[in-house]
């Protein structure tokens, strides 16, 4: 094995969801971009959003590590690839929380990779509370180590030195106190955030809360705070292409993509051609797979209908062979209606026996192990599922296997009808970390 170089890493975590650690990864990935720090970012877990905005705010694309469904030599390799040298890495949900199963969790991931943790933690309703918080989440797991706090959403200066105080008394580091400000709030629709692309003044949002975050949080002290990651290359066994020619769908209907799928494919040398189902646009003639990711297609249901030079090009896709797969939103366009919110439905593709509708919203969550006969990735597969819409109709012949992170078996899932195959299902990596 060649050895890889040494990088600094930091993993930005919370107590729990909605503490804010999104806007401040945002912020502090600009602020130390503007100190001249070569950042990159990462995402714990299966989110396909915030790399998004990583990207725009330190200038750099984001991946996701996932400790449930990667390998341990996949995510070392990722983390050691990224872009910059420095890393910061944006935790999910709460530090502990992982899979139904208890595993997979942001500090899993930060022990994994040696990172030290900056606990975010939302102080809006509390002042000396915080303390019993902070130790709790410093003490529960004496291998991980929590390094300090940046308290989110304070109300006044006040306010701030109570907090400071409380902390002070455990002998626990405050690396900045972010005040709280409606104007440091990002939309959010069913599945998270509203995307980066999609916002109107991202651009002036990040570099107000850069702004903020650089005069009330010390930015020399977190860059002391940094790990050394150096890990050693290893195979980290990717997942094959499904052709040597791929057509990707991506626009803001079709946008869930992970950036270490598209890699694999890109390393193993397919050849990759992008088009917008949005726009009208066909796959590219030439293409024998076409993918079609997840996204908000329940969001734009009438415009892809109207797409015909769009359908057009995907029955001829099928016609000549073409390897056709679908995930969660590219399944539902590849089924043969969408009901939307209002309870109008529209047609779709036609490839697949499969009716939608997301009329009324039933959230479909959690991480799924993915057993198939043949496909494309390979027989055992690790995937994420996350949607609000329902399959009201799925006639054929089921793709794969399913059961949850606890091993309970989901039954059937999917659909395929020759060439044509998709599912709910987001695949992330071959099962088995």
């Amino acid at each position: 094995m060649s050895a890889l170089r040494q990088k600094p890493g930091l993993m930005l975590a919370a107590p729990g969801s909605g503490s804010g650690k999104t806007v401040l990864q945002l912020a502090l990935l600009r602020a130390l971009k503007n100190r001249g720090v070569d950042i990159g970012a990462a995402k714990a877990g299966p989110d396909f959003i915030d790399p998004g905005f990583h990207e725009i705010a330190c200038g750099k694309p984001s991946v996701n590590l996932d400790p449930w469904a990667m390998n341990e030599a996949r995510i070392k390799a990722l983390a050691m690839a990224q872009l910059g040298t420095h890393l910061l890495v944006e935790a999910m949900m709460g530090l502990f929380d992982g899979a139904a199963d208890g595993s997979g969790s942001a500090a899993y991931l930060a022990k994994m990779l040696q990172l030290p943790v900056v606990l975010v933690v939302d102080a809006a309703k509390q002042s000396h509370s915080i303390a019993a918080l902070v130790r709790g989440f410093r003490d529960h797991d004496i291998d991980l180590n929590v390094s300090g706090v940046i308290l989110n959403r304070v109300g006044s200066p006040r306010h701030e030195a109570m907090l400071r105080s409380a902390l002070t008394d455990i002998d626990v580091p405050v690396f900045g106190a972010v005040p709280r400000s409606d104007l440091l709030v990002l939309p959010e629709r069913h599945l998270g955030l509203v995307q980066a692309g999609e916002m109107g003044g991202i651009e002036d949002f990040v570099s107000k809360a850069s702004e903020c975050v650089a005069e009330c949080v010390d930015l020399d002290q977190l860059l002391n705070l940094f790990g050394k990651l150096n890990f050693s290359a290893a195979n980290r066994n990717p997942l094959p292409p499904l052709g040597s020619r791929i057509a990707i769908a991506k626009d803001a209907a079709f946008s869930f993509i992970y950036p270490h799928l598209v890699e694999d494919w890109r390393e193993q040398g397919a050849h990759l051609s992008f088009f917008s189902p949005m726009e009208n646009q066909p796959p590219s003639v030439d293409c024998d797979a076409v993918y079609l990711p997840g996204g908000y297609p329940e969001l734009h249901a009438e415009r892809i209908s109207n797409a015909n030079t769009f359908r057009t090009g995907m029955l001829a896709a099928r016609d000549r062979g073409a390897l056709i797969y679908g995930e969660c939103g590219g399944y539902m366009v590849l089924g043969k209606t969408l009901t939307d919110a209002a309870g109008k439905t529209h047609a779709m593709a036609g490839l697949l026996g499969l009716e939608t509708s997301f009329e009324k919203r039933k959230l479909h969550l959690g991480y799924r192990k993915l057993m198939v006969t043949d496909f494309a990735f390979g027989t055992s597969l690790a995937a994420h599922e996350f949607h609000y819409t329902s399959a009201t109709r799925e006639e054929g012949t089921p793709l794969f296997q399913a059961s949850d992170a606890l091993g309970q078996s989901l039954g059937e899932v999917g659909l395929r009808a020759g060439n044509v195959m998709g599912s709910y299902m987001h695949v992330i990596d071959r099962a088995g970390r």
